[in-house]
């Protein structure tokens, strides 16, 4: 099974179930992995050509931001972040579909964003089968470290995401979230 590479991929960016090793999709991949290569390989103050890079590898960018290095995503194109972005080391976002964070975005080192699904039964799944879910996140959230938001995930306005967190439902705006899974501790 190979799927029609362009329509594999309006598939995957409609959240349509989609065959994930298509020529098309394998090729924007290796496209993106060789962009991330050479954004982590950059020395710490070569900060101009680090920008440059990451304005052609995401979507969209606010004029501030900062992302540590290493840094790893699947296409790039997906991913849109506002302004004064930070995350710090061993970010991890696939992006088979948006992923888009507001403005004030502070994210702890070693977090990861998965927008992919698997299907539960294992004859389609070998198959190379697959579905995303879109992650959307508000303005003014700070993520502790080691923090995982799963597919289909909306984080509200002025939250916290504590240290560990494993993000599996939507999160409202103005409160505290910590565990796993993640749950709401206080207001803000």
């Amino acid at each position: 099974m190979t799927g029609n590479d362009v329509s594999e991929k309006n598939k995957m960016l409609n959240g349509e179930l989609y065959y994930a090793e298509n020529d098309l999709l394998v090729k924007e991949r290796l496209a993106c992995k060789k962009l991330t290569y050479k954004y982590n390989n950059f020395s710490p103050e070569e900060i101009d050509e680090r920008e440059n890079v990451i304005k052609k590898l995401l979507g969209k960018t606010g004029s501030k931001f900062l992302i540590e290095q290493p840094f790893q995503c699947d296409y790039g194109y997906n991913i849109e972040i506002g302004e004064n972005f930070y995350a710090n080391h061993n970010l991890i976002i696939l992006d088979p579909v948006k992923v888009r964070f507001g403005d004030n975005v502070f994210i702890g080192p070693n977090c990861a964003f998965y927008t992919p699904e698997h299907p539960l039964d294992a004859e389609t799944r070998n198959k190379g089968l697959e579905w995303a879910k879109p992650i959307t996140v508000g303005n003014n959230v700070w993520f502790g470290g080691n923090v995982v938001v799963l597919s289909g995930v909306t984080i509200g306005d002025n939250v916290v995401i504590g240290a560990g967190s494993v993000v599996t439902k939507d999160i409202p705006s103005n409160v505290v979230a910590v565990g796993s899974p993640c749950k709401v501790v206080k207001q803000c």
